[in-house]
């Protein structure tokens, strides 16, 4: 029998809480849920979940301050849930190192869908790709280098001026499909549909933000955007 799935959710509204629980459980997960972020955070040191649900809005230590906690610790898949639809919400949740969000209120089948599409992307961080025949890249034994960035696609490393870049299996598939292809203007809706696994529509913003992140590890000058259709890694 395959292991399951260990999520960790964190909500204060009991309603919320336990019916989700219950929902993510008949999907097979196996679900720790707490009711603040303190006890999120001591559940999490505890238990090592393979994902995690936070509520941007619980006492004690809200969603987005958990997240960065996490984020100082770990790579884990984070989600943030939202009640509003609310921008600043969002991007700061974004902005603390969450791979994605969804807006409460939510549909258990839509919910249990963002979960394995981050999951689906956290274990196939890397898809063989490589840069294109004649592109401005060095190769060596799967080692892509773009001046001062190297960036290995088999042991799934990226160094910096030699210096060891710490990437969420997020961003490092990102930076994977802008090494793919550099020079080569990647829309948003494209970005979306190849790292976040969106065979729908989404939130740009999400893209917006793991490039600003990105950028501020790999160089602000290495990803160039161009208006009105995306971005490019600059060769």
């Amino acid at each position: 029998m395959a292991e399951q799935t260990h999520v960790l959710f964190v909500e204060d509204d009991d309603v919320i809480r336990e019916a989700t629980q219950l929902a993510l459980e008949r999907d097979g997960f196996a679900v720790t849920a707490m009711p603040d972020g303190l006890s999120g955070l001591e559940a999490f040191r505890a238990d090592r979940p393979d994902i995690a649900l936070l509520d941007v809005m619980v006492p004690g230590l809200d969603g987005v301050s958990l997240c960065r906690r996490i984020r100082d610790e770990s790579t884990v898949p984070v989600i943030m849930l939202s009640a509003r639809a609310d921008s600043i919400d969002i991007v700061l949740g974004l902005e603390a190192g969450a791979d994605d969000y969804v807006t409460k209120p939510f549909d258990g089948a839509v919910l249990v869908a963002r979960i394995r599409a981050v999951l689906r992307r956290f274990g196939h961080a890397s898809g063989g790709m490589g840069a294109a025949a004649g592109e401005s890249a060095t190769v060596d034994g799967g080692v892509l280098a773009f001046g001062d960035l190297e960036i290995d696609t088999e042991g799934m490393e990226v160094l910096r001026s030699g210096t060891p870049v710490a990437l969420t299996p997020t961003e490092m598939r990102l930076l994977l499909e802008f090494s793919s292809a550099p020079g080569t203007v990647l829309s948003r809706d494209k970005l979306l549909e190849r790292v976040w696994d969106y065979g729908w529509g989404g939130d740009t913003r999400v893209v917006d933000v793991h490039v600003q992140r990105l950028r501020t590890k790999i160089g602000q000058d290495r990803i160039e955007t161009v208006r009105g259709f995306g971005y490019k890694l600059k060769a």
